[in-house]
């Protein structure tokens, strides 16, 4: 039978692992109202409705009954949720992630903390394979979990988790939100450089893609200075946040010496992911300069290329893909830009929301090269309007740039052709 007192917090933690909305699981069988009294236990479920959730879920009614006593161990000896996430939080295998995903779903009335930690872990499981619906719901959760329990350590670590994950899905204007509030809890806690800063890395990017540059400039120069000393991953982080600020707002002497230092306080073998990343972001970087520096970016990407050939994630591979075509481009390899392009598995993209923008940008501009200038400039004005709306002021500011800069090219071949 499934257990009536349950059953709403069964019908939640399936939906976030999913990655649903509550409007996307109701459909059209049941308002979002009726599901959201479901989920706080305010009303119980008919038959009708049970056998449509679980359709719509995609798993078998047994998934909302209640565990046997004394938890969720099985017949063969399967794991808690304590011993799920012990063995998920020491190991680096994605199979106990997943094991961990699975006992989840299904945990009852667990103690908060021991939830929040499991959330904690599996956000960091969906961020690392690019799953960035899944890991928004967990660290949706996560922050709610946070709230619960009213320790303002894992309120900021929730917070800043929430704001980059939205900030990287194009939900900037919440993102900010977020990253303030974070900010804001760690420093009014006292909290330790390690959580300070990093709320205040997620800070940063967040009033960068609103269009805010001198806030975001002034906030880097702050989180610079609260890790000089380290030779860590922050400090490289934050001479990396730095960078990417500077390059915004046109500053390229600025972007080359911050690099400099985050390229020289990373060890490869201390950190080889970090490394890598840190030389996809400075190639990035170069490449966004004007005029590019092509020389800077190609021996960013042949450092990365080498080093995640190794150690990369699908995730990175698509990344460094993106910016060999950027690369190919900016020398005037035309061809070899699109076929750099029409290398990527459009429908397994796992790129952020900016990343997307660009890659689409790129091959607007591709097209204006291939003889298609109508449609291609039609797509820039689309892209320039969608980031826009979006409230990322300053990935529109770029595209209506690229734009402004195609159509005085082309009157400039049109003039001389005349």
């Amino acid at each position: 039978m499934t257990d009536e007192s349950s059953f709403g917090a069964r019908l939640k933690a399936l939906r976030l692992q999913r990655g649903l909305s509550q409007a996307a699981l109701a459909g059209e069988e049941i308002s979002t109202g009726y599901l959201s009294r479901l989920e706080s236990g305010a009303r119980q479920p008919t038959e009708r409705v049970i056998a449509y959730l679980a359709k719509q879920l995609g798993v078998d009614r047994v998934a909302f009954e209640a565990p046997p006593a004394g938890g969720a161990a099985t017949a063969t000896g399967g794991s808690s949720l304590t011993q799920a996430l012990s063995i998920a939080a020491s190991s680096d295998s994605d199979e106990s992630v997943e094991e961990l995903i699975e006992v989840l779903a299904t945990a009852g009335a667990e103690d908060p903390l021991l939830r929040w930690q499991a959330l904690w872990v599996i956000a960091g499981y969906r961020s690392r394979h690019g799953e960035r619906a899944e890991e928004q719901a967990c660290l949706e959760e996560l922050a709610e979990v946070a709230d619960e329990l009213a320790l303002p350590a894992l309120q900021c670590r929730s917070g800043t988790q929430l704001a980059r994950c939205l900030r990287s899905v194009g939900q900037v204007a919440r993102a900010l939100e977020l990253a303030e509030s974070a900010y804001r809890v760690a420093k009014d806690a006292g909290l330790s450089v390690a959580d300070t800063g990093t709320a205040l890395l997620a800070l940063v990017s967040a009033e960068a893609e609103s269009g805010r540059l001198p806030e975001a400039r002034a906030h880097a120069r702050e989180l610079v200075e609260l890790v000089a000393g380290r030779s860590d991953a922050l400090r490289a982080e934050a001479l990396w946040s730095a960078a990417t600020v500077s390059s915004r707002q046109g500053d390229d002497e600025a972007v080359h010496a911050y690099l400099e230092q985050a390229m020289q306080v990373l060890d490869s073998r201390v950190d080889p992911i970090l490394w890598a990343r840190l030389r996809l972001a400075a190639g990035s970087l170069f490449l966004q300069s004007r005029p590019a520096l092509t020389e800077k970016a190609r021996t960013c990407l042949t450092q990365a290329e080498a080093a995640l050939s190794l150690v990369g994630t699908p995730v990175q591979q698509q990344e460094l893909l993106v910016l060999q075509a950027h690369l190919a481009f900016e020398e005037g390899r035309y061809a070899d830009a699109r076929a750099a392009h029409d290398r990527l598995d459009f429908e397994n993209l796992r790129l952020t929301y900016r990343d997307r923008i660009r890659l689409q940008t790129l091959d607007s501009r591709l097209l204006i090269v291939e003889g298609h200038q109508q449609q291609g400039c039609a797509r820039l004005k689309q892209l320039g309007e969608e980031a826009r709306r979006a409230s990322n002021m300053d990935l529109a500011a770029e595209i209506w740039r690229v734009l402004a800069e195609t159509l005085e090219s082309a009157e400039q071949a049109g003039t001389a052709r005349r």
